[in-house]
C-alpha cells in the first residue's frame, strides 16, 4: 500500500516469499479494490472473475481455507 519498492524487496527477501508480489506506488489499485488492510488476498477463477476476497490474515492452510481453494480448483 504505497510502499517504496526497495522496502518491499527487502521484506520479500527476508520472509523468503516465493509468490509474485505486486506494487502499487501511487495507490490506484488500493483505492479501486477497497483495500484497507494487509495482507489482502483475492481469489480469481479461471475466467478472471473475483470469487473471494480476504482483508487481513486468513487461515488459508487451515481446513476451511483449503476446502475453499480445492472447491475453486475443481471448477
Amino acid at each position: 500500500m504505497e510502499e517504496k519498492p526497495g522496502d518491499v524487496a527487502e521484506w520479500v527477501r527476508d520472509k523468503r516469499i516465493s509468490m509474485d508480489v505486486l506494487l502499487d506506488p501511487p495507490g490506484k489499485a488500493t483505492r479501486a479494490w477497497g483495500i484497507t488492510a494487509t495482507p489482502a488476498t483475492f481469489l480469481v477463477d479461471r475466467g478472471g472473475r473475483l470469487v473471494a476476497r480476504g482483508l487481513g490474515t486468513r487461515p488459508w492452510t487451515g481446513p476451511e481455507g483449503r476446502a475453499l481453494i480445492e472447491a475453486l480448483l475443481a471448477q
